[in-house]
């Protein structure tokens, strides 16, 4: 918490030569100038106490555009679709860019749908061989580098606490989901997608 106007207006006062030519009185010239002046330093006092909460990628929200573009969001995934992210959502975009540790897991691309509001579930397959059971799909070695992700069909990213009066209260697509798993999948494997 900063200083207060009245706190400034202390330390100035304290400042000044004594004497009659330098009254302290609340009503005189000099005060009242001071106090203006009092005010200004208190009011860009708070200014610095809220960068406190714009350094932090959590809470930032006038800076959130800076943080953005240091971070390379956007991305192209983002700004390609047609949906308006809330300011929750790019919060959690941005921390999710700077913290972000990739795998190869089922878990990991679970864990990367659910930060982008998704609940999905990860399909592995393997090419058919003489010990799989008869009614399996018959399928050849190329099947043991596809991998499905199987969510739910234009699932709803809700209003949050977060969220700002300019945010939508629901919005529905997969658009950003697709994009960003196909990104982040292993380079060799093929993406399915399937909806219910």
């Amino acid at each position: 918490m900063g200083l207060t106007p009245d706190d400034y207006l202390q330390q100035i006062q304290s400042l000044l030569p004594p004497g009659p030519a330098w009254p302290r009185d609340a009503d005189a010239y000099v005060t009242r100038l001071l106090r203006s002046l009092a005010e200004e330093f208190a009011r860009v006092d708070a200014r610095a106490s809220d960068l406190l909460e714009e350094a932090d990628p959590r809470s930032t929200a006038q800076l959130l555009l800076d943080w953005e573009r240091v971070a390379g969001l956007p991305d192209g995934c983002v700004s390609d679709s047609e949906v308006d992210l809330s300011t929750a959502q790019r919060q959690a975009a941005l921390l999710g860019r700077l913290t972000m540790v990739g795998a190869q897991s089922a878990a990991y691309f679970q864990q990367l749908a659910a930060s982008l509001g998704y609940s999905v579930t990860v399909q592995e397959f393997s090419p058919f061989d003489v010990n799989d059971v008869v009614s399996e799909a018959i399928t050849g070695v190329d099947w043991a580098h596809a991998w499905g992700v199987n969510a739910v069909l234009n699932q709803p990213v809700d209003f949050t606490v977060t969220s700002t009066v300019l945010d939508a209260l629901s919005s529905w697509s997969n658009v950003v989901l697709e994009c960003v798993l196909q990104r982040f999948k292993p380079a060799h494997s093929v993406l399915i997608f399937s909806y219910t």
